[in-house]
């Protein structure tokens, strides 16, 4: 499915996040989440490319099974070898939904938990003006029907949150998920507060969560552009 180019100019301003409880640090939660966020911020350790990936992976893989507690579910009966079993099983699989092309890493760690899931693909990226603001171009979106579905959205750092916002807005148009969940390797606490100012329903999962924001809306101390480091860097055109 695709769209007509739009556009958002957003500008950064300081803030405080409004509702921790659809915010969940999983470096709080998780040591070893804590450790690999660690390996991602590490100048000594970026320059390898598949540990890098490797890592957002699996705080992907985390965040999914926390995901999963909180999914619905029914009790069904299975057939073994020597009788009968009661188990439970997912209700429903989520679709799971990534911003190009940083998203991907984690998008595959959450694939790994929910690998029956439907799949969404957005292309956005910001486009800068040397007064310091910038755009938001989001020129194509793919998924499948979203009325009354699960969403998880992968995107490995939420500075501003402008690309989120303007993605689940379009999301909303074309029919209204159940559930939408944002999984981040890191957070910055401007756009968490920009995000739950505009879709206060969206639950975000974090591998971290910074407080600085600079004037560019890069996050600090932040882990640097997370699609160059998985992939190499980019000529955009």
């Amino acid at each position: 499915m695709s769209h007509p180019r739009f556009t958002v100019i957003f500008k950064p301003q300081a803030t405080e996040i409004c509702n921790v409880n659809m915010v969940i640090n999983l470096s709080e939660q998780h040591s070893l989440v804590s450790n690999w966020v660690g390996e991602l911020r590490n100048v000594e350790v970026q320059g390898d490319r598949m540990r890098f990936r490797r890592n957002l992976e699996r705080i992907g893989e985390i965040a999914a099974y926390e995901i999963s507690k909180e999914l619905p579910w029914q009790e069904v009966e299975i057939q073994t070898p020597l009788g009968t079993a009661s188990t439970k099983v997912l209700r429903e699989q989520p679709v799971v939904a990534t911003i190009l092309r940083a998203g991907l890493p984690m998008h595959n760690g959450i694939l790994n938990y929910f690998d029956r899931a439907d799949n969404a693909f957005i292309s956005a990226y910001r486009k800068h003006h040397i007064d310091g603001t910038f755009e938001i171009q989001l020129e194509y979106m793919s998924f499948p029907p979203l009325e009354g579905r699960i969403v998880i959205i992968t995107d490995p750092m939420l500075a501003t949150g402008s690309s989120l916002v303007k993605t689940i807005h379009n999301m909303k148009a074309e029919g209204a998920p159940s559930q939408i969940h944002i999984v981040v390797a890191i957070a910055c606490t401007v756009g968490i507060e920009y995000v739950h100012r505009e879709q206060p329903d969206v639950k975000i999962w974090c591998g971290e969560i910074d407080d600085e924001l600079t004037a560019k809306g890069y996050i600090v101390p932040g882990i640097g552009d997370a699609g160059d480091l998985a992939f190499g860097s980019k000529v955009q055109m």
